[in-house]
């Protein structure tokens, strides 16, 4: 019997909307994979008696065993839906890192340092899980960064610090939906430092990398990826600016990384960790997957992680093609239109508000370059929602499920799960 897949959520800050997300979702994630929960039991505590609760909840023995050497309190969870919802009820483990901190040291919708020391704890126990291989993929609930750093944590966010905590060289945040995939340059810092610190080896970094991942995610090796310009029009000529001409730079060096790696398994980025197994080959004259991997049918929303189809035959090596740099405000809709399979932005929010606006509920946080799969909703903490049950579960369950069908595609098991066929 194919063993089920293993998720670690980590609850995020025990103040926000995920411990609530968290028991209202239970139920479904559980009928995909075994779920491991991260995070202070004070997070659910927190809840007892809010108004127009959506679930019930108690503490149970472990429903399954948990992992072996963990240093904090050990639960189990059984939720059961409130007000006749067909959702289902669900169980998981209950792992509290920071079993000192109690709902007493915390305030339901306001941040604080025990908040963020009890989110930095969970995030660096379920990474361990994931690199220990006790777990199959990461999601991660929003976390506070100011909370985590009255803490004393000083990280930007979960992308960088996870990134400490595996040691990788190189990562990067992509965000991935049904119509639209993103990969950010920059992330969490100023927008006058993206321009001042615009360099084209840096941008071809993120566009060759970004490529040689999503061609190890898709399958397709012809990757069409699109590069935002920083300025209107994309500079028009000069007219707005000289920052297209390193775009245009970059792209050529991009280009020039997939000429010049060769015949080396794995792409230029092979020393770049990855849960996937690197390599190509033809099975029955049909088409393997560029892990080795045979082609799988994936559930229709998300990211597609496998190729399929009949008679379809790789090159031998990578073959991106890189467009741009274009104007964003006309490159987003394009590429939502199937024109691009990928969209480089320069900053955080040239790419996230064209996500946001398009699949406000469907795009997933994916993080490349880690040795585990790790997801997480495309939305925060939502303190000034917290413990009002008004929240939508149905971005973080889109994680989850992406969660569990890389899970499969890494482990090479047919494990499905898809958010809109189990509500419908």
């Amino acid at each position: 019997m194919d063993r089920r897949p293993r998720l670690a959520i980590t609850l995020g800050d025990p103040c926000g909307i995920g411990p609530e997300l968290l028991l209202r979702s239970l139920g479904m994630i559980e009928s995909w994979a075994d779920v491991v929960v991260v995070g202070p039991r004070a997070g659910a505590d927190l809840l007892l008696g809010s108004p127009g609760r959506l679930v019930d909840w108690r503490w149970i023995d472990p429903p399954f065993p948990p992992p072996a050497g963990f240093e904090g309190t050990v639960s189990g969870l059984e939720t059961r839906p409130l007000g006749g919802t067909r959702d289902p009820a669900g169980r998981a483990v209950w792992l509290d890192p920071t079993p000192g901190i109690g709902a007493a040291d915390l305030t339901l919708g306001e941040g604080s340092s025990a908040s963020g020391a009890a989110t930095v704890e969970a995030i660096r126990a379920g990474a361990q899980l994931a690199l220990s291989g006790v777990v199959d993929a990461l999601v991660t609930l929003p976390m506070a960064k100011a909370a985590a750093h009255l803490a004393g944590h000083d990280i930007p966010g979960h992308t960088e610090f996870l990134q400490e905590l595996a040691g990788s060289p190189l990562t990067r945040m992509a965000f991935v939906s049904p119509s639209l995939s993103v990969v950010l340059h920059t992330v969490h810092q100023s927008l006058r430092s993206v321009v001042e610190e615009l360099d084209p080896e840096a941008v071809a970094e993120t566009l060759a990398f970004a490529a040689d991942r999503f061609i190890e995610l898709t399958g397709k090796r012809d990757l069409r990826v699109a590069l935002c310009a920083l300025n209107p029009h994309a500079g028009e000529n000069g007219a707005f600016g000289d920052e297209e001409a390193q775009l245009q730079e970059a792209i050529a060096l991009a280009e020039a990384t997939f000429m010049t790696f060769g015949d080396r398994v794995g792409g230029p980025y092979a020393e770049v960790p990855s849960p996937f197994r690197a390599g190509t080959a033809e099975v029955d004259g049909g088409l393997q997957d560029v892990q080795g991997l045979p082609a799988m049918e994936m559930a229709a929303p998300g990211l597609e992680v496998a190729s399929s189809g009949q008679g379809l035959h790789p090159p031998r090596r990578h073959a991106p093609r890189f467009f741009g740099p274009l104007p964003s405000d006309s490159l987003f809709h394009r590429a939502a239109k199937g024109e691009f399979d990928l969209v480089v932005a320069l900053y955080h929010d040239q790419g996230l508000i064209p996500v946001k606006v398009l699949e406000p509920e469907r795009a997933v946080n994916l993080t490349l370059g880690l040795p585990f799969i790790r997801t997480s909703p495309d939305h925060g903490t939502a303190f000034d929602k917290a413990g009002r049950w008004i929240s939508n579960p149905t971005n973080f369950l889109e994680a989850a499920a992406l969660a569990v069908r890389l899970a499969g595609r890494a482990q090479g098991r047919p494990w499905q799960a898809d958010v809109i066929r189990a509500r419908s």
